[in-house]
C-alpha cells in the first residue's frame, strides 16, 4: 500500500526537487520530495488561504500552522509578517525536514518547526490564530478533530482558518466550526475552495 503524506515516516523513494513561487508578495524557494503533499507546486487551496489570511484580525502574533507540510503557509506568512511567531507542525518527518531547510534557505527565522500528530505536542494554549489546510485523505474524523481541538489552543478572540474544497467536505467542516465556535464566515471562495474563519 502506498504511503500517504500524513504518514510519520514515508517510505517513498526520495525524489527531491525545488521551485520558486511568489506568495504574499515575496518570492520563496521551496524544496520538496516524494512522500509529501503537493510536491510539484504549492497547492491551489493553500494559495487561496495564504492570500486570504489577514493577521490584523489576530489578537496576538502567535500562530500555529497545523499540518504544515514542507512549509508554504507558515513560511510565506512568516516572511510577509516578521512580527509573527509561527509554530509549524506536521506528522510527516520528511515534510518537517524540508520545512526546516526551506526556512533556512529563505532566511526565515520567526518559525518553530516540530513533530506533532495533530495537537499532541502543541503546548501553547493562546495562539492568535490556528491555520490549516487539513489532510482530506486522513478522513473526516481527523479534519473535524483539527477543528474541534483548535478551540483549546486559541487565545480569547483567536481565529481558526481552514481551507477545504466544497466537494471534499467544506459544508460539513463549516457546520463543525459553527458547532464548536458558534460562528463561522467564509472569507474567500475560489475554484471551489472555501476559506472558513471562526473566532473564539
Amino acid at each position: 500500500m502506498a504511503d500517504h503524506y500524513f504518514t510519520s515516516n514515508p517510505n517513498a523513494k526520495h525524489k527531491e526537487q525545488n521551485f520558486e513561487m511568489t506568495l504574499k508578495g515575496n518570492m520563496i524557494t521551496f524544496n520538496t520530495d516524494s512522500g509529501v503533499f503537493s510536491k510539484e507546486r504549492v497547492d491551489y487551496g493553500s494559495q487561496v488561504m495564504i492570500e486570504a489570511v489577514d493577521p490584523s484580525v489576530f489578537p496576538n502574533g502567535k500562530v500555529l500552522d497545523m499540518g504544515c507540510g514542507y512549509g508554504p503557509v507558515g513560511l510565506s506568512l512568516a516572511k510577509a509578517y516578521p512580527e509573527l511567531s509561527i509554530d509549524m507542525v506536521d506528522v510527516n518527518e520528511r515534510a518537517l525536514d524540508l520545512a526546516r531547510k526551506n526556512a533556512e534557505e529563505n532566511g526565515i527565522k520567526n518559525v518553530d518547526i516540530y513533530l506533532s500528530s495533530i495537537y499532541e505536542n502543541v503546548e501553547e494554549k493562546a495562539f492568535g490564530a490556528v491555520l490549516s489546510n487539513p489532510p482530506i485523505r486522513a478522513g473526516k474524523k481527523v479534519v473535524h478533530q483539527i477543528i474541534s481541538e483548535a478551540y483549546d489552543h486559541l487565545a480569547e478572540d483567536g481565529v481558526l482558518v481552514i481551507v477545504i474544497q466544497k466537494k471534499q467536505g467544506a459544508p460539513s467542516a463549516k457546520q463543525r466550526m459553527t458547532d464548536v465556535f458558534d460562528n463561522v464566515e467564509r472569507i474567500a471562495l475560489d475554484k471551489g475552495y472555501w476559506v472558513l474563519q471562526a473566532k473564539k
